[in-house]
């Protein structure tokens, strides 16, 4: 699909990703799905990519990055890229010989994006992790859990997208905006041990005021209070619970029986374990099924806790059509939505290099051209 058959806010972007995995990847998806052009600089051909929703909506290009031709081909896609996106550790890029200051010298309005855990600099700039490695040094992971029990990881969500692919996708764009007034593209360096605590402000605002204790479960918002937090039903799955609002938490008293007069004890915290009790031992005593009905379209803020298939089907979500289906995987559709440029269904991916010739012919390159290429091995 060309960019001109594209349609959503951000046809006419012209992206270029290198391959790897997880924040980056989800990055140059995101945008994507929002129209724009995006190229994955892969480093083999022929492999199986049908099953990864990260690389729907893009075109793939294997290039053997050790031959010089292959690293002029490079520099032709940047030299027409807005935004070039890479995941590696400090340093790997600028070996290869493909470092910002290469890039913006042959692009000067390249947005050049990177994406790490630690930050390019810094104590730990050129070590390993993952997720649970960054939220462990961010605070956040000391937050989430039970209170006497280990930090639960949150899957791979809170560092790897949160505090990465979203801080990445709005340091892009931000500098997007900036080119469109000084003409001059720049380097975004976007870690998630930055990222992570950005989100952190409301806690930290709670915790500067004195409202916020720096332990598990111990807080409004951490399964502390018991009106904000999960209670297994009588047939062993869970309901949600978030009445943090006096009007709110009446509501929930009203829907599980429970006396009216408990609305004044829920910011007593002398009172909290009492009301733990209450509330547990009503909504035990029922199943899921039967609170889902009850709290069905009331104010009293309380859910049932669905599987990732269960909630492919909810009504709520076949409703507003935020599922699709592609190569037999149901996935998210593009998101959010827009007035006027809707963005289309993503394409799903095929294999790795599939667009190697389409891609070089946008760029100029003759038939003979390519087919030298593969005589040579610059394509991979």
């Amino acid at each position: 699909m060309s960019a001109a058959q594209k349609s959503g806010p951000l046809v006419g972007l012209q992206v270029v990703e290198m391959t790897g995995l997880g924040p980056a990847p989800m990055a140059g998806q995101l945008l994507a799905d929002l129209g724009a052009h995006v190229t994955v600089i892969d480093k083999r051909a022929g492999e199986r990519i049908d099953k990864d929703v990260n690389r729907r909506g893009k075109k793939s290009i294997a290039l053997n990055m050790k031959n010089e031709e292959a690293v002029k081909v490079f520099f032709s896609l940047i030299t027409n890229a807005d935004i070039l996106l890479e995941g590696f550790r400090p340093g790997v890029m600028e070996r290869l010989g493909l470092g910002p200051d290469v890039c913006l010298q042959k692009n000067p309005r390249l947005i050049y994006g990177r994406m790490t855990g630690w930050g390019q600099e810094g104590p730990l700039s050129h070590c390993a992790g993952h997720d649970l490695n960054y939220l462990a040094m961010t605070g956040m992971l000391h937050a989430i859990g039970e209170a006497g029990r280990a930090p639960v990881p949150p899957l791979n969500i809170a560092a790897d997208y949160g505090g990465g692919s979203m801080f990445l996708l709005l340091g892009v764009l931000s500098a997007l905006f900036e080119r469109s007034q000084s003409g001059k593209g720049q380097v975004i360096d976007a870690a998630m041990v930055d990222g992570v605590p950005a989100m952190l402000g409301l806690i930290y605002s709670m915790l500067g005021s004195g409202l916020w204790q720096d332990k598990r479960q111990d807080n409004l918002l951490d399964g502390g209070a018991p009106f904000y937090r999960c209670y297994e039903t009588s047939d062993g799955r869970y309901l949600s619970v978030g009445a943090l609002e006096p009007q709110f938490f009446a509501l929930l008293l009203e829907g599980l029986c429970l006396p009216a007069e408990f609305s004044r004890k829920q910011m007593n915290r002398q009172e909290w374990p009492a009301l733990e009790e209450a509330i547990g031992n009503a909504i035990k005593a029922k199943t899921l099924d039967h609170w889902s009905a009850v709290f069905v379209g009331t104010d009293a803020c309380v859910a049932p806790v669905l599987s990732i298939e269960e909630a492919n089907a909810a009504a709520l979500n076949t409703e507003r059509g935020n599922r699709i289906r592609l190569n037999g995987i149901t996935q998210a559709a593009p998101a959010p939505r827009f007035s006027r440029s809707q963005p289309d269904t993503p394409s799903p991916a095929n294999r790795t290099g599939e667009h190697n010739s389409q891609v070089l012919q946008e760029l100029g390159f003759t038939l003979d051209d390519i087919k030298h290429m593969q005589e040579k091995q610059v394509l991979a």
